[in-house]
């Protein structure tokens, strides 16, 4: 789907919204979090528009469940399940979609309905987030075999945290795809820090697998 990215992680609060936030505000694309599951706290809408995003570019979520758990779960607890019909990405304009967690969270558990199923449903480019450090190898080069294997293309590769050589280079090499940057752990986090921070990401070649113009 041109002019669609879909962003998730190798793991649940892995950077991914600081990610699609930041891509939304430099790319001057719209952001849409379709499911949220936990309202106590910042949603991430409300986090990707502290961090730079303009509301009028901020789209409303498709579910927005109290529960912090996996979707299928929040929502079950709210007495819905969720349709896959409802979230159908809008079109017409450049899109940053964030999944919630990571490939294999369910959306829906009878029939089930898995976040990679979705994403395979929206034909788009994913870009998958991932930690620099410990453990990253086996998680990234999962979360890649798991796209290749539903035949999703994978954008690339956004490393996050401190900076590690040799994961940064082995996990592109090994998965097959471009290493697209790496923002740092950001201190403080805000729309100042991430506007700098996404100079480091290669915005040429995701705009390019999105099909969308400079």
């Amino acid at each position: 789907m041109s002019g669609l990215l879909v962003v998730t992680g190798t793991d649940t609060g892995i950077g991914k919204s600081v990610v699609a936030a930041g891509l939304a505000a430099a790319l001057d694309a719209f952001y849409w979090k379709p499911v949220q599951a936990g309202t106590a706290e910042a949603t991430d809408s409300e986090t990707a528009r502290a961090l730079g995003v303009p509301a009028g570019h901020i789209l409303p979520e498709a579910y927005r469940l109290t529960l912090p758990a996996s979707p299928h779960l929040a929502a079950r607890h709210e007495g819905i399940a969720i349709d896959p019909a409802r979230l159908a990405p809008p079109p017409g304009r450049p899109l940053i979609v964030e999944g919630a967690g990571g490939l294999m969270v369910p959306l829906r558990a009878d029939p089930p309905w898995l976040m990679i199923d979705q994403f395979a449903a929206w034909r788009a480019p994913v870009l998958l987030v991932a930690r620099t450090g410990l453990g990253t190898i086996n998680h990234s080069l999962l979360s890649l075999s798991a796209l290749a294997r539903a035949g999703i293309p994978a954008a690339g590769i956004l490393f996050v945290g401190a900076a590690h050589a040799e994961n940064e280079r082995l996990i592109p090499a090994l998965g097959g795809v471009p290493c697209l940057g790496r923002i740092p752990l950001l201190d403080p986090l805000d729309a100042t820090s991430l506007a700098a921070a996404m100079a480091h990401v290669d915005l040429a070649a995701i705009r390019a697998a999105m099909g969308i113009a400079r």
